[in-house]
């Protein structure tokens, strides 16, 4: 199971946002370079952040991204399913259906997966990377 780049940028980008500054803009430029990525690219993601409700798009001279959402509301979960979306990871080529044994070990393991993940907030990790 692997997770898109992307989304490890996501993550690093929110986390960039919630401990530099949660409440004002930050621009794409900057987050790019502290994050070693293109603007271009990094915008890609920023858009879907901004789709899924968890960043906002600040315009002007002194614009860019910050969050939309409290902090402590904002999951690892929410933040991989703006970038990678909701379908299940596995899917049976061999159309068994519901019935299929492996398709339900594999999606209650993707359930506890998700579970963890919503569980999991991003200013925890905020707080750990202040005091570290």
């Amino acid at each position: 199971m692997k997770y898109s780049q992307a989304t490890d940028y996501a993550l690093h980008a929110m986390l960039y946002l919630v401990t530099a500054a949660p409440d004002k803009p930050v621009s794409v430029q900057l987050l790019a370079e502290k994050l070693g990525v293109s603007p271009t690219y990094l915008s890609k993601m920023l858009t879907k952040l901004v789709k899924a409700g968890l960043i906002q798009s600040v315009s002007g001279v002194n614009g860019g991204y910050r969050l939309r959402r409290n902090q402590q509301d904002i999951s690892f979960l929410d933040i991989i399913h703006a970038i990678e979306g909701t379908a299940s990871l596995f899917e049976c080529s061999l159309n068994h259906g519901s019935e299929c044994l492996i398709q339900q070990v594999v999606i209650d393991a993707e359930r506890q997966m998700e579970q963890y993940l919503e569980n999991k907030k991003i200013s925890e990790l905020a707080e750990q990377f202040k005091g570290g």
